[in-house]
């Protein structure tokens, strides 16, 4: 997706491994505020204001038999809010470049296996969109950026793995404090899109609420093809976008997508489970003219 940088929450999503990296993607543009024309204020003595929030889904696809599916169109999907049918207002299927975080686990345990992290790195970067965004936190039991500060974001593999070879191998792990920095700098991007070993649960329940998947490879070797899946199913997504037709101020609201083939065909649909929303009543407001 394309879109102003900066726009509404949620934006990224995560592909977590159960070895040393966790992939924060994020897609620019996820939500956009609807206002009336500035030109109406000279119009009259009333200004209807309105904000509309778009709620933006990035969605992966796929058959019974685990293939994506690639060639559905926008009566081929439903999207439901807590149970309710939302009408989609926006629907795009393309290779958008996204903003993709590598945050690598640099315990102690990490030391032998930088060279495993930096030849999955290189396959992710070589399957990517040309024109993604990707930078490094390195995380032990403190949070590094691994890029100099001049540079927040490259698509030069040699920066990124100077950018994950730069910190030590050392002490324990704080990957929550990790996520959350990858999520900030996630969002200052232009593209739109504790212990990892010891707690799979944790991992499981951080992709599963964000549309992304969690994988546990048995071999250092297996990192490398699920880099290159991960980077196949970012390049295959649909974006989805609808307004909610909830009224309720703020709370938790469950998304479900469903998608068809032509012959009704149940497909697999894999995107985020739902929102935090804290939304703003629709007000109208009575201004006299000056």
């Amino acid at each position: 997706m394309t879109g102003t940088p900066g726009c509404g929450p949620e934006r990224a999503f995560a592909k977590a491994l159960a070895f040393p990296v966790l992939l924060v993607i994020g897609f620019a543009g996820d939500a956009r505020s609807q206002g009336s024309p500035a030109g109406d204020r000279d119009r009259g003595s009333y200004r209807l204001s309105v904000n509309v929030d778009l709620l933006v889904l990035h969605a992966t696809v796929r058959d019974p038999k685990g293939r994506f599916t690639s060639d559905l169109s926008e009566r081929d999907f439903e999207v439901y809010e807590d149970g309710v049918r939302q009408s989609i207002r926006l629907f795009r299927h393309e290779d958008v470049p996204v903003a993709v975080g590598l945050v690598v686990d640099h315990s102690g345990s990490m030391r032998r296996k930088l060279t495993d992290v930096i030849a999955a790195a290189r396959t992710f970067v070589r399957s990517s969109n040309q024109e993604d965004q990707m930078f490094v936190v390195n995380f032990n039991e403190n949070v590094t950026l691994g890029l100099p500060g001049a540079i927040r974001f490259t698509d030069r593999l040699a920066e990124l793995e100077s950018a994950i070879l730069k910190a030590p191998a050392t002490g324990q792990t704080a990957l929550y404090d990790a996520v959350v920095e990858a999520q900030e700098r996630v969002q200052s991007g232009r593209r739109g899109k504790k212990d990892p070993d010891s707690n799979p649960d944790a991992l499981r329940r951080l992709a599963r609420a964000t549309g992304g998947e969690a994988f546990f490879p048995g071999q250092l070797n297996e990192v490398v093809a699920i880099c290159e899946r991960i980077a196949r199913d970012i390049r295959h997504q649909y974006t989805i976008g609808y307004v909610s037709s909830n009224a309720a101020p703020s709370g938790y609201w469950a998304i479900r997508a469903v998608a068809r083939t032509a012959g009704n065909r149940r497909l697999f649909v894999r995107t985020r489970s739902g929102y935090i929303a804290a939304r703003e009543s629709r007000v109208v407001k009575d201004e006299a003219a000056k």
